[in-house]
């Protein structure tokens, strides 16, 4: 059987023969249709996490308007940088301004403040509308940096550094 597949397409039809051929199921059980969830209000919620921050993160159809924290986006995220980083789900996706944004971060530092935003942001654009999951999920926004700041052990000055050698 490994012999016959010698392209991505053998490798398609042998997958879909057994995928028909188990007892019970079919080809199209197997894919999952996706729902858009959304509350009464007509919003999507998710929650964010990068480093040691985590948001919580509403999405409604607006104006294209931010706020993070009761704050204009360009007030709490000063830094250009940080505001790049809100925008990109919204460029992936091309939805510039088609949403507003409510969003309470607490932890951490500005940077993961702005990392959690756009993880949040990126999880509600999926739940609004699940079309959008793929563009999204091949940039990488729909996985978590679970990268964190390693912990100080005991006998250590630092997570690993020691302290100075002294022969005598």
């Amino acid at each position: 059987m490994a012999d016959e597949i010698k392209s991505l397409d053998d490798l398609k039809d042998v997958v879909t023969e057994n995928v028909g051929g188990v007892q019970g199921s079919s080809a199209d059980e197997t894919l999952i249709a996706r729902e858009p969830q959304r509350d009464e209000l007509g919003r999507s919620y998710a929650t964010g996490k990068r480093k040691d921050a985590v948001a919580r993160v509403w999405i409604k159809p607006g104006s294209g308007k931010v706020v993070v924290n009761g704050k204009p986006q360009n007030e709490y995220f000063a830094r250009p940088v940080l505001q790049m980083i809100l925008a990109q789900p919204f460029t992936i996706t091309g939805t510039e301004g088609q949403f507003d944004v409510y969003a309470t971060v607490k932890g951490g530092g500005l940077s993961g403040q702005a990392g959690a935003v756009k993880h949040g942001v990126s999880k509600a654009l999926q739940l609004y509308d699940p079309a959008m999951r793929g563009a999204l999920k091949a940039a990488g926004f729909l996985t978590r940096d679970s990268r964190v700041v390693e912990r100080k052990k005991y006998g250590k000055a630092k997570a690993r550094k020691s302290f100075q050698f002294s022969k005598r």
